[in-house]
């Protein structure tokens, strides 16, 4: 049911930038299925390579993960003018990381616990749903939230890995799974939670789970067939078996007496940036941190530890690496350099270059000759790192300073494991010539764990993990959206936020800058300028990215809002600060003057009556329009068994609880009028099923 409920509407409307939908003679017709799959097929290599203007069709919108889009009817000049369209509520109260996918009016995305959605990109109505049905115990061996970032789209499938370690190919029309293949060892901890890539007919995934004591790699499996193609592992495996490849004998040299962690699995994982050139035919992915993240447990001898905290090139079509660099050699901080790779051709010393451009966790902005691997430059972009002074542009090595290793007790060091940038994706655009990148400042205490020991269903990380508790609001530091030159290696300016673990960011041509924020807030901002141009309250917290594409004439801008990750989890009191609730929604906007004409479905009128006497008694504590703020239990989402007796709980109370009766105002009538109320916001929310 969508019914649009009167009392109230123009006022939460004006609140809460809801819907601009308008009453004309009909809906769209829906989507056939027919349709679905004649486009989906011909998402091919060409055009993955060369997406059409207004599509988004892989995680961070092309090839070069830019998050740019040449879209321009939204600009600085009219942005404010933006309304909300449609929302797609996901029912999911943990963290939503997803970017969408939009192709020919569908958009697929996922949901926490690896659910896949097909919506019908102009209405937000639901077309298809894929729930594999992962184990929920499996949410214990997921160091960062049961979160999930997305989808790929090749040839009518639509690709999706689950965090129990699955991959699946669905059909784009359906969602019937067509193939699945299990793509790490069901009994070690491995989880997934990034979004698969294609590249030369291939599906490619990482995988999660170093804190645990598992080794990373990235596999390549045939789109068609599922068949693996290749494996890169990223770390040595046991010492006492044959090496993988020549590159792995060579790192193999690095890791001194470490032969207990490499026998388990020593991490290294691949957890999120995949990016290919397909000119160069060449595949990029960052590794991840090692178990333990002190060196001094996991590599007592000493050693860089390859191929940790490292970008590496590998061909597509074999997996074989070409050319690598390590950001942190024997990392001890958890640094990983799994952050979004962006390709750029840059005019730098009066020269075109091709790069490749990341933001990773550890404070300096890199940008590398993507053929070669070689260093162009690298300069701190956090306002404050204390592990290194500089990175040396000779040997491409940072300049540490020891005392920050916490060989001799504890140390303060700046950034913490959450980042100085961390998952959240940023963008890049040409037009400006800026990355845009949603940075923070951050700070965390290092110290050996006392008689470390490898514990079975533990975090493995050989420092005290009790030094978290000293987090919290005052001390947690904030965020900021950070516009960096990256040929000039300097900011060009920033906007401060008030905390941590805001959203990743969308690039357009219409000098546009979108980002999300914890603080519940959806804004625009001028690329070159950065300032604040539109803003909009939301329902929860942002982290995930925006995209954006065009349908029939009109440009929307989409975004997935729902709090959660890791810093959600983990943060305590410095989370609870952003004042964020749980909650997953898909949330998309366009121009109000743009906005399609959809007929409004009637409304029951025993509805609209339930509705004023909901309003009269029942919104001072459970909330206008049926929305909980969180201190009192939300009735749409109560059980069966409390809706069919909500009359009999409205009359009576609930002796004990602060529920008092209202027999003596509301008849039994009125009472079932309410629950009908209540029914029909809960059915709205769930999308109208």
């Amino acid at each position: 049911m969508k019914a649009k409920l009167l009392v109230l509407a123009s006022t939460l409307a004006a609140t809460f930038g809801a819907s601009g939908v308008h009453a004309a003679d009909a809906p769209p017709a829906k989507i056939s299925a027919d349709r679905i799959r004649e486009v989906t097929n011909q998402i091919d290599d060409e055009r993955l390579k060369h997406p059409k203007v207004g599509e988004w069709i892989t995680y961070n919108g092309s090839p070069n993960e830019q998050r740019y889009s040449p879209l321009d009817q939204i600009t600085d000049k009219n942005v404010p003018e933006l309304k909300l369209a449609w929302r797609f509520p996901t029912n999911s109260t943990r963290g939503l990381e997803a970017t969408p996918l939009v192709v020919d009016g569908v958009m697929y995305t996922t949901a926490p616990w690896s659910v896949v959605y097909a919506i019908d990109a102009r209405t937000g109505a639901q077309i298809w749903t894929w729930d594999p049905k992962v184990p929920k115990e499996w949410g214990q061996k997921a160091c960062c939230d049961v979160v999930n970032r997305g989808v790929a789209l090749y040839k009518g499938k639509v690709y999706s890995a689950t965090l129990d370690g699955r991959l699946a190919a669905l059909d784009a029309a359906t969602g019937k799974v067509v193939w699945e293949q299990r793509t790490t060892e069901k009994d070690k901890p491995y989880t997934i939670t990034g979004a698969p890539r294609v590249a030369a007919g291939r599906v490619l995934i990482g995988n999660g789970g170093a804190e645990f004591g598992v080794r990373g790699y990235v596999s390549a499996y045939d789109a068609d067939s599922g068949k693996l193609d290749w494996r890169t592992y990223t770390v040595p495996g046991d010492p006492d078996k044959p090496f993988e490849s020549e590159a792995l004998e060579e790192a193999a040299k690095t890791w001194k007496n470490a032969n207990e962690w490499l026998k388990q699995g020593a991490g290294g994982t691949a957890w999120d940036a995949i990016t290919y050139d397909p000119e160069l035919n060449l595949i990029y992915f960052g590794t991840g941190n090692g178990v333990a993240w002190d060196r001094d447990a996991r590599s007592p001898g000493g050693g860089d530890n390859l191929y940790l905290t490292s970008i590496l090139a590998v061909f597509a079509d074999t997996g074989k690496v070409k050319w690598h660099y390590q950001l942190v050699p024997g990392d001890t901080w958890d640094f990983d350099a799994c952050q979004q790779l962006v390709l750029a051709d840059l005019k730098i010393d009066g020269k075109t270059r091709k790069v490749l451009m990341q933001a990773p966790k550890e404070g300096f902005f890199y940008v590398l000759d993507r053929e070669t691997g070689k260093l162009i430059s690298a300069k701190q972009y956090a306002d404050r790192v204390t592990w290194a002074s500089a990175i040396d542009m000779k040997t491409g090595r940072p300049i540490e300073n020891p005392d920050q290793r916490y060989a001799k007790g504890m140390a303060v060091v700046e950034p913490s494991a959450f980042g100085a940038h961390n998952w959240h994706p940023m963008s890049f655009s040409p037009k400006t010539g800026l990355v845009y990148i949603p940075a923070q400042n951050t700070g965390g205490a290092f110290q050996k764990e006392e008689d470390f020991k490898i514990k079975d269903g533990a975090w493995n990380l050989g420092v005290d993990l009790s030094l978290f508790k000293g987090l919290n609001r005052e001390n947690a530091g904030a965020g900021h959206l950070l516009a960096w030159d990256p040929v000039r290696q300097k900011p060009a300016w920033r906007v401060q936020h008030r905390f941590l673990w805001n959203g990743g960011t969308l690039a357009t041509a219409g000098n546009l800058v979108f980002q999300g924020r914890s603080d519940m807030h959806f804004a625009a901002y001028s690329a070159d300028k950065g300032k604040k141009l539109w803003e909009v309250p939301v329902e929860t917290g942002i982290i995930a990215g925006p995209m954006t594409y065009m349908l029939d004439g009109v440009q929307y801008v989409s975004v997935s809002a729902g709090w959660g990750g890791a810093f959600a989890l983990v943060a305590g009191d410095a989370a609870l600060a952003t004042g964020a609730r749980p909650g997953g929604v898909v949330l998309t906007y366009a121009l109000a003057h743009k906005l399609p004409e959809v007929a409004a479905a009637p409304v029951d009128p025993e509805v609209a009556k339930g509705e004023l006497l909901y309003h009269s008694y029942c919104a001072t504590c459970h909330g206008a329009g049926a929305i909980s703020g969180g201190l009192i239990p939300d009735l749409r989402h109560s059980s069966e068994d409390v809706k069919k007796n909500m009359p009999i709980i409205i009359k009576n109370g609930i002796p004990g609880t602060g529920m008092a009766p209202f027999g003596k105002w509301v008849s039994d009538g009125d009472a079932k009028l309410i629950e009908k109320y209540v029914r029909a916001r809960a059915a709205e929310e769930a999308g109208g099923n």
